[in-house]
């Protein structure tokens, strides 16, 4: 899949939505009224998609409170989203105006209760929704084994080591995809914010608190990441590699420098989403660690707030970028998700759609129509 353009999946849910999710909550709505608010949402996201231009579709993730709810219908686990939220409820975000905060999944450690299993394939049901709305392709989002490795608690649980726990993991979201590949899915992105933690200090705090060594975890997930893709082959995998995203703040900080020969040179997906936005993700230097034929899409253009990006800049950038990886082996997205908690970050729909829009113009004015607007 020769993408020239990303978008990393979430999206601002609409207030009808929004409303919708609340009356669940609150039992006024039964879960077949939540289903067809989500349903008429999603509708309406393609429609819109398809007018933009967009050669690849999402769901918005508008099924899901959160973006790592793609593993929350699995045996044995299926108390994380809970700890989860009970984790973001007790940390007191209330004074914040974007900045660091610590992200819920360092706070929420989660032990297995049984063997994994999957119990429900839900980003299947996602998908068969989405694209049955559509000619377009559509893409799924799924959480990757490093974000799970990261809020697992094997002290007290049915497996005996580390090792077992990613196995069990791997061989689950193995089960998703090859369902996935069944129903004609040929895009998945694994979601993998976790990886920054491997250069944020207070986060190597916590595995040095927690008795677990850094390098040794990174070694492990990134086999796990790529155990997870293995011999798939119709289908196209990336990888988004973020600082945190949680109503315009983020969790970690650190530059790529110290990780990117080990981590770029050795995933194995097709396409490594990197978030660029800011000075927190350092220069793009470490982008010579890319192999050849693999796609870096660079997340220059900022879901944090609702600022157009200058599109001079966005283009001095990117041939800054081909300094170092050929123009070839680049392409252009947003730096993350807008929306990827269910409130959304600190902007309004048309400042989104205006960002998605300049990200298609201007891979469109570098790689030509192929990277740019799809005809509606």
């Amino acid at each position: 899949m020769n993408l020239r353009v990303d978008n990393i999946g979430s999206m601002l849910r609409p207030q009808a939505l929004l409303d919708a999710f609340a009356a669940h909550d609150a039992g006024d709505l039964a879960d077949h009224g939540l289903r067809d608010a989500q349903d008429a949402a999603i509708r309406d996201l393609v429609r819109a998609q398809e007018r933009h231009g967009w050669p690849v579709l999402v769901d918005g993730e508008f099924r899901r409170r959160q973006f790592m709810e793609s593993f929350a219908d699995v045996a044995g686990f299926d108390t994380w989203a809970e700890r989860h939220a009970a984790a973001r409820a007790a940390r007191d975000i209330a004074a914040q105006e974007g900045g660091i905060v610590t992200a819920p999944s360092a706070l929420a450690l989660t032990p297995a209760t049984e063997p994994l299993r999957l119990r429900r394939n839900v980003p299947l049901e996602e998908f068969r929704f989405a694209q049955g709305l559509t000619e377009r392709p559509v893409k799924v989002t799924l959480i990757g084994p490093d974000r799970i490795f990261q809020a697992y608690d094997g002290a007290r649980d049915v497996y005996g080591d580390d090792e077992a726990f990613l196995d069990a993991v791997v061989a689950v979201q193995r089960d998703m995809i090859a369902g996935l590949a069944e129903a004609g899915c040929t895009y998945v992105h694994m979601d993998a914010p976790g990886h920054t933690a491997y250069v944020d200090p207070a986060s190597l705090e916590r595995f040095h608190s927690r008795g677990r060594d850094p390098q040794a975890a990174m070694r492990a997930t990134i086999a796990a990441e790529n155990a997870v893709i293995a011999g798939f082959d119709d289908v196209t995998f990336g990888i988004h590699l973020c600082r945190g995203n949680e109503r315009s703040h983020w969790h970690r900080e650190g530059t790529y420098d110290a990780i990117a020969e080990e981590l770029f040179g050795t995933l194995d997906h097709g396409r490594l989403l990197l978030e660029y936005d800011t000075e927190r993700a350092g220069g793009l230097a470490p982008l010579r660690f890319v192999r050849p034929g693999v796609i870096a899409v660079l997340g220059l253009v900022t879901t944090k707030h609702g600022e157009l990006e200058d599109r001079d800049e966005l283009l001095r950038r990117i041939e800054d970028a081909s300094r170092y990886l050929p123009v070839e082996q680049l392409a252009l997205s947003p730096q993350c998700g807008f929306g990827s908690t269910m409130e959304g970050n600190e902007l309004t729909e048309d400042e989104q759609w205006a960002k998605l829009d300049l990200v298609l113009d201007v891979a469109g004015e570098i790689w030509g129509a192929a990277g740019g607007r799809t005809a509606a």
